[in-house]
């Protein structure tokens, strides 16, 4: 395989320390309702969903009910909680601009969320807002582990999916982007990893993980050079 189309980030996660943040905000929300949960189980079961999503999986798992309002409490809380505390995921900055290869966010958060980290962390200068897909902004609005939004990313930057990496710290967005015939590399290096998530994101799909972004440029370089059909 030559030099890849494209290479697609995860946001939260992947460019910004955010899903720890989120983790923390979802589990107090979780516990006021009456749902005993930690924000490391929140990361290590649900990262990459949609705080919909998680709700939707833990009231079919434990039998409960959580009200409807929490949906709409949670963008506010998260979002003040992540203007105090939001950090670039360390060496990105470097990482990213030293690609030399076309590339873009899709991401399960907003586009407004993301560009306000993005702009919080000085990471706003590497990615244009054109370079930035949210899923819920999609035509289908489907959040990922649909394929959805690398597609749309895909099309949108006229990217072949078969000759593109995407960049992905949850098993929900691997399996996304290898729904949408994409190549990925797992990432460990955010304050939400755990023991056993480079296995998972293994077992999800990508073909290797890194723990440090000074390794992204070699490992892209690496993998370019052999097809994983071969």
């Amino acid at each position: 395989m030559p030099a890849p189309d494209l290479i697609i980030f995860d946001c939260d996660g992947v460019l910004v320390d955010s899903e720890i943040v989120a983790a923390r905000v979802e589990a107090e929300m979780l516990r006021e309702a009456g749902y005993d949960i930690t924000p490391e189980e929140i990361a290590e079961r649900y990262s990459g969903l949609t705080f919909r999503d998680i709700l939707m999986s833990i009231e079919k798992e434990a039998e409960v009910l959580f009200q409807a309002s929490l949906i709409d409490q949670v963008g506010t809380r998260i979002a003040e909680r992540l203007r105090k505390e939001v950090k670039a995921i360390d060496g990105v900055a470097q990482a990213v601009a030293s690609l030399g290869i076309p590339k873009c966010i899709c991401s399960n958060s907003r586009s407004e969320g993301i560009v306000a980290m993005l702009e919080r962390t000085g990471l706003a200068p590497l990615f244009d807002r054109r370079l930035i897909f949210s899923s819920l902004e999609t035509p289908t609005k489907r959040p990922k582990p649909a394929p959805d939004v690398f597609l749309y990313g895909a099309e949108q930057m006229n990217a072949d999916p078969a000759r593109t990496f995407v960049i992905e710290d949850s098993m929900h967005g691997i399996a996304g982007a290898r729904a949408a015939g994409m190549r990925v590399i797992g990432f460990t290096g955010a304050s939400h990893t755990h023991p056993k998530h480079a296995e998972m994101l293994m077992e999800a799909g990508a073909e290797t993980t890194i723990h440090r972004m000074a390794d992204l440029n070699g490992v892209i370089a690496a993998l370019s050079e052999w097809s994983e059909n071969v």
